[in-house]
């Protein structure tokens, strides 16, 4: 432990070092950084901290300091901040002491003159955020008081000259009436002539200090009035400047919601640089969170400049294509599009489009009782018992996969990439945004009912339109399907497998994403990564990404491997990292990568890659990857003023259930429950909740009953006895697996024994192959059931036909579930 050999410092310099600070009963004492600075003292973790994360500071002005023993010492300023502190040896301890002492004191006697100055001058009331300005404030009042202590010690000096030199001028006075010998009186001569050049330069300067003394008297309120004034000026130019920018984003949110440019102009996603929400809380203990090892997030490779020749000649690197700019001489592609293209916004007019809400009514702050919910289900089946919407937000899962499509323009810019490789970088990035929406969305969406629809229809403002559908039911899965006029297709078949180890709750997506790009005919697949909810049971929820997916062109051989680090409590990167590299079909790298899931993703172009030294004990090399300058490709669009009382949705989240006429009769946005819980209305959503659950279950006994009574007449009865019997039976499947047992729930009703869902011996990447004794043979509206021609998994394809349906308003073909 290193301590401060330095003596004591005096007041207002800054004093370091090493200290123990008591934690909890666990964890005891643990080694921090202190630092005392104008009166404040503050702790971190270690010493590199101090650029950007304090853990605690605490005021001096208004703290006590207690000894308790030898090494060990409390501060505390009244109960709500106090620090038990130990420090290595007690002449350590007295060090701090006495250095806390005389902080504490100059703090409080700053304190107080600043309370009398604001008697004479009040300020106006500043801001949190005006700390640097009350610090700058302390310091002029500072200077001032002693420029006027020293014009006191001036007067005093003025007053002990004019006392002295009048005794001088008295004593030669009287010397000069003593009758002496000529030789004496010349010396006494000399000295009275001396004594009157001191005279006169004496007043002289008596008359200068008293003139400065009456004009420093004079002026003084008046520099403080102007001092004042300019202090309010710049904290109202400050407010000024702020609304300004404030207005300039709702303006340019206003533009972008009443009109639609091309594609190579409008990219709001990438231009906005707004400030994406904090990392997470940065306090010292945390008492409720799920760590993981260090070692797991290792990176596997390493980034280095690349050589300053790459640089200086484009002709030197082959395949960099002016699309992502990697030099800076070089156009890019938006830039030549809008030169070539006739259909640029110079000849074509703004097209108005609708104007979609931005708000919704505000959450409402109810209270969750369990054990209110709980009593009343004494007796009733697990499985009965129904999920209350206090856990939901006002959204289905079905809407809930459409926002993937939030920053789709990644798709519109890579469908324009002439590159397989930089098309890659933008599929990557739009792999990574679709988890930017989940940082702070803690609320669990509707499950679909059993046919249920969302149809999002965005040609007009971004040339796409989206189809989701409830497929299944055994296990619940959902397929999804959009095109876009602007050259891409997106599909996929989503079905989620859950943990829950008491502590947390893991969420594990299975099927495929597939993306096809018209023009090339590249077509991309991946997977999702698991997403583990933490403090299920206690403390306040919060949501990690964690895994790896591989992207993959299956055309070219193109390969994209993307790493979500977990969130570890001893690990020194960012939160939420996410780092990728692009590979070609032998294997060779040309991009890396880089960024978090929650705010940016970036590329860089690798001009030369080597292996370097042994990672660890293990002996694994990293790959050192020599780069050029990274180019952001995507970054999170801040969330709408008020998100924190609209359950944290996004610009585009708002708008998805927003009512909408000639949708199917078995769209999200119809949804009973969902709309009372948007509204506010939580009892009754929890009543009408009960009633659709109720009524899928029926529905689903007279289709077993139908599919029975078709495949074999005589086990009708069977069937309804088993379903009068035993209603639990009815509701779950038990599929043997090896080594043990999975239970899927073949309902998709919200209710507690979702819970007991384990799916830890999942084989595969899709859902298992199920068997049962009676199926219903439900066959999806919108989708068919097929085997993948290119991941070989049995998956649902959109057939078509909504889209035309639509048009023609005739929806008598849709089941009536809600």
């Amino acid at each position: 432990m290193s301590e401060p050999k330095a003596p004591t410092p005096a007041p207002g310099d800054t004093y370091k070092g090493w200290l123990f600070k008591w934690t909890n009963y666990i964890k005891g004492y643990q080694r921090r950084w202190f630092v005392l600075s104008n009166g404040l003292l503050s702790y971190y973790r270690t010493q590199a901290e101090m650029g950007h994360t304090c853990r605690g500071t605490i005021n001096l002005a208004t703290a006590n300091i207690t000894v308790e023993d030898s090494c060990n010492f409390v501060i505390s300023n009244g109960g709500a901040q106090t620090y038990h502190l130990k420090a290595s040896s007690e002449v350590e301890r007295q060090r701090w002491i006495t250095a806390l002492e005389l902080a504490k004191a100059k703090a409080v006697r700053m304190q107080d003159l600043s309370d009398d100055s604001g008697d004479e001058c009040p300020t106006t009331p500043t801001s949190a955020g005006q700390g640097g300005g009350n610090s700058r404030n302390s310091e002029v009042q500072s200077t001032l008081r002693t420029l006027g202590s020293k014009v006191e010690d001036l007067s005093t000096c003025n007053d002990l000259i004019a006392k002295h030199g009048s005794a001088l001028q008295r004593s030669l006075s009287e010397l000069e009436g003593v009758r002496l010998g000529g030789e004496t009186s010349e010396k006494i001569r000399q000295v009275t002539e001396r004594a009157t050049l001191f005279r006169i330069t004496s007043n002289a300067m008596i008359n200068a200090c008293r003139d400065f003394l009456a004009l420093a008297q004079a002026h003084s309120k008046r520099w403080q009035k102007a001092l004042q004034a300019e202090r309010e000026q710049r904290v109202r130019l400050e407010e000024t400047l702020e609304q300004l920018a404030k207005q300039h984003n709702h303006l340019e949110r206003a533009f972008r919601g009443a009109t639609v440019l091309p594609p190579s102009q409008s990219n709001p996603a990438i231009d906005n640089k707004g400030s994406a929400p904090g990392k997470g809380d940065a306090s010292d203990e945390d008492d409720e969170n799920e760590f993981f090892d260090a070692c797991e997030d290792v990176q596997e490779f390493i980034t280095v400049p690349a050589d300053p020749k790459y640089h200086r000649s484009g002709s030197n690197v082959s395949g960099i294509s002016s699309e992502l700019g990697m030099d800076d001489g070089t156009t890019s592609l938006d830039e030549q599009s809008l030169a070539s293209n006739p259909e640029s916004p110079q000849s074509q007019e703004v097209v108005p489009v609708r104007k979609r809400r931005s708000r919704i009514p505000d959450k409402p702050n109810y209270s969750l009782n369990l054990w209110s919910i709980m009593k009343n289900c004494i007796g009733k089946e697990l499985s009965k018992i129904p999920m209350p919407v206090n856990f939901n937000e006002p959204l289905s899962m079905l809407q809930r996969l459409s926002e993937d499509l939030e920053y789709s323009e990644l798709l519109d810019r890579a469908a324009k990439c002439k590159s397989s490789l930089e098309q890659m970088c933008y599929v990557a990035a739009f792999t990574v945004s679709s988890y930017s929406t989940t940082v702070h969305r803690t609320g669990k969406p509707f499950n679909p009912l059993l046919g249920e629809t969302f149809e999002l229809d965005r040609v007009q403002e971004s040339g796409y339109r989206s189809l989701c559908e409830q497929v299944s039911h055994h296990p619940p899965a959902a397929a999804h399907h959009a095109i876009s006029q602007r050259g891409w297709t997106l599909r996929q078949e989503i079905a989620l497998a859950s943990k829950f180890r008491g502590k947390y709750l893991s969420i594990m997506p299975l099927g495929s994403i597939h993306c096809m790009f018209e023009k090339s005919n590249n077509h991309y697949t991946w997977k999702k990564v698991t997403t583990t909810v933490h403090n299920i049971i206690v403390g306040k929820l919060w949501i990690d990404q964690s895994g790896e997916i591989d992207v993959v062109n299956h055309k070219t051989g193109d390969r994209c491997h993307l790493k979500f680090a977990p969130y570890s409590y001893f690990s020194r990167d960012v939160a939420r990292k996410v780092t990728g590299v692009v590979t070609d079909k032998d294997g060779k790298a040309h991009y890396v990568l880089s960024g978090t899931w929650d705010e940016k993703m970036e590329c860089s172009r690798v001009m030369q890659s080597s292996r370097g030294g042994e990672n660890g004990a293990e002996g694994r090399q990293k790959t050192v990857y020599q780069t050029l300058k990274a180019k952001e490709l995507w970054r999170k669009t801040p969330l709408p003023d008020g998100a924190e009382n609209m359950y944290y949705f996004s610009t585009l989240a708002l708008t998805l259930n927003e009512q909408e006429d000639g949708v199917a009769p078995t769209d999200s946005r119809r949804r009973p429950d969902q709309r009372l819980m948007e509204q506010g209305r939580w009892e009754e959503a929890n009543a009408e909740k009960q009633r659709l659950e109720e009524k899928q279950r029926t529905t689903r006994r007279e289709r077993e009953r139908e599919a029975a009574r078709t495949s074999n007449p005589s086990e009708e009865a069977l069937i309804e006895d088993s379903i009068s019997d035993s209603p639990l039976k009815t509701e779950e499947v038990e599929i043997a697996s090896e080594p043990s047992e999975t239970t899927y729930k073949t309902d998709t009703d919200e209710t507690f024994s979702d819970l007991s869902l384990s799916t830890e011996t999942l084989h595969g990447s899709h859902p298992p192959a199920y068997s049962s004794t009676h199926q219903d043979n439900y066959q999806a509206m919108w989708f068919e059931r097929h085997v993948d021609p290119v991941t070989g998994e049995p998956t649902h394809i959109y057939k078509g036909g909504y889209w035309e349906t639509k048009e023609q308003g005739n929806w008598d073909c849709s089941p009536d579930i809600f």
